[in-house]
């Protein structure tokens, strides 16, 4: 088999994954069915993994620091890059959102989102 990494393009990647500690970072590049070389960046000083999963293209980077701010730098920095992402999955051990009801969000769960109109998808709970 060859060993050799494959170098693809910016535009060939259209999901995303930011993981906000090394922990996940790891966990994630273990699912990575090949890796590829590594790409130039604009002026950002992210440092990426790339990689395929199945059919699809992964770019996958890991937070500096954790926070609501260092996740929307990162994104932004990472979609002036690689401009054709179509996916942005937040990978992480997370804390939860609590209710009033028997549907609280906790650790293992999988959250997906689909914005509207009305509603951004996203769900920020600060204490």
């Amino acid at each position: 088999m060859d060993r050799r990494l494959r170098r693809l393009t910016h535009d060939d990647y259209t999901v995303a994954c930011i993981c906000p500690m090394g922990v996940e970072l790891a966990l994630v590049e273990a699912m990575l069915d090949e890796m590829h070389q590594s790409l130039p960046t604009s002026r950002d000083k992210n440092s990426y993994t790339l990689g395929r999963i199945r059919a699809h293209n992964v770019v996958i980077a890991v937070m500096p620091e954790i926070g609501n701010n260092n996740a929307a730098i990162l994104a932004t920095q990472l979609l002036n890059d690689f401009t054709l992402i179509r996916f942005g999955l937040l990978v992480g051990i997370g804390g939860g959102i609590p209710s009033d009801n028997e549907d609280d969000i906790r650790l293992k769960d999988v959250v997906v989102s689909r914005p509207t109109a009305t509603f951004g998808g996203v769900v920020q709970f600060d204490k």
